[in-house]
């Protein structure tokens, strides 16, 4: 192993990790985050959705010219408008808060007490070190502490955190540690097995490869029962 990698492999603290030895291009590349939590101003939500997005066209109208590209033509011309609102109202909307779902739960009458799964998740993310898309399959299970969910809100859940700049592996625990909120247990367990462009379309251009992470709680980090999940998702477990 190259000594980078055993630098990085050796910064994480608790849920932080200490960037201030790495460069720019050391960050992007080696695909770690500085925190569970994503990294916010304090006054991000100073402003209305309609203010951001009006700057945020200037901005990528700027970029757009920067470019070279004539704004006149008929194709451009209403670009950093969609872009603004796009970033705004869709692809980063789980960055607000009050677009989380909003959760009930219900009594385990059926008194099921075995893992239930909900696989095959699909999700569309952007890599916040190159604002590029991460998409891919999510796939969550949790056994009952007493309390359900409905399915349809466990993919929600999922489309929120995704719906941010992310990296895998927060947004793999995000979702995890909600559900652990919302359900009050501890036994749960999220995989996430997704295609990153700037991995494909950008520097090492591989088209093939894939990011699999996954968080095991409670239960599942018993052998057995992670086995299971692993052998529900369609994940082999004979390594």
């Amino acid at each position: 192993m190259k000594q980078k990698e055993i630098t990085l492999n050796t910064l994480l603290d608790g849920n932080n990790i200490n960037l201030s030895d790495l460069s720019t291009e050391d960050i992007g590349n080696e695909h770690i985050s500085t925190s569970v939590e994503t990294p916010m101003r304090e006054d991000a939500f100073s402003i209305s959705d309609e203010e951001k997005m009006a700057k945020i066209q200037a901005h990528f109208k700027g970029i757009m010219e920067t470019l070279g590209l004539d704004l006149n033509d008929d194709s451009l011309r209403g670009t950093p408008e969609r872009v603004a609102k796009m970033y705004v109202k869709e692809i980063f909307n789980g960055l607000n808060p009050v677009n989380k779902p909003k959760i009930a739960l219900f009594e385990n009458r059926y008194q099921y007490n075995q893992m239930l799964v909900e696989k095959d998740i699909t999700f569309y993310s952007n890599c916040e070190h190159h604002f590029v898309p991460i998409f891919g399959k999510a796939h969550v299970a949790y056994i009952s502490n007493g309390k359900v969910i409905g399915l349809s809100k466990l993919n929600r859940i999922v489309q929120y955190y995704s719906k941010r700049p992310q990296v895998q592996e927060r947004l793999t625990m995000q979702i995890a540690k909600e559900l652990q909120a919302v359900l009050q247990t501890d036994d749960v367990a999220v995989l996430i097995d997704a295609k990153h462009l700037c991995v494909s379309s950008r520097g090492v251009q591989d088209i093939n490869s894939a990011t699999v992470s996954s968080f095991y709680g409670g239960k599942f980090a018993e052998e057995g029962t992670k086995k299971e999940f692993l052998a529900y998702v369609g994940m082999r477990t004979d390594y």
